[in-house]
């Protein structure tokens, strides 16, 4: 072997070293796929959709009537998430999102203007949530009112 291969052979063992080190990493841990993770989203909005038109009631928690944390903690629980049945445990149990992160199936926990949060929905997409909002109320689809909320993801 010439002195002029070496330097070239070095770069090529290098060069299959990182691909096999990437490669492995892809097989030891593999990221979820994002098609799995959209099945999840759109099973969650099929499942808030399907309570549409169901009644509130103070304390509720479906499957016929339902207050707001109520029905967020019964459409999780289809989905193996467990949450408490009040909006501020919710949002203090779940993973804490940035507003620009937020992505279709995430909580929405709106706040008062002292900062305690007073209700919850799950987030549709287009600045929407799907919530049981108020006694006279029912479970539907409505704009996000305010600019102050929060973002969680159970």
């Amino acid at each position: 072997m010439s002195t002029h291969a070496r330097p070239r052979s070095r770069a090529l063992v290098l060069a299959l070293l990182v691909l096999a080190a990437v490669g492995l990493s892809t097989l030891v841990a593999p990221a979820p796929s994002a098609q799995a993770y959209t099945t999840y989203q759109a099973n969650v909005l099929r499942e808030a959709k399907r309570h549409q038109g169901k009644p509130y009631q103070w304390g509720a928690v479906g499957p016929y009537r339902f207050d707001c944390s109520g029905y967020t903690l019964y459409v999780f629980k289809r989905f193996g998430k467990s949450l408490p049945h009040n909006s501020a445990r919710q949002y203090a149990v779940t993973r804490h999102i940035r507003k620009s992160s937020k992505q279709i199936g995430d909580l929405i926990f709106m706040r008062n203007s002292s900062g305690s949060i007073y209700h919850v929905g799950i987030y549709a997409g287009n600045n929407r949530i799907w919530h049981s909002p108020r006694s006279g109320s029912y479970v539907k689809l409505s704009t996000i009112w305010t600019t102050n909320y929060v973002v969680s993801r159970p």
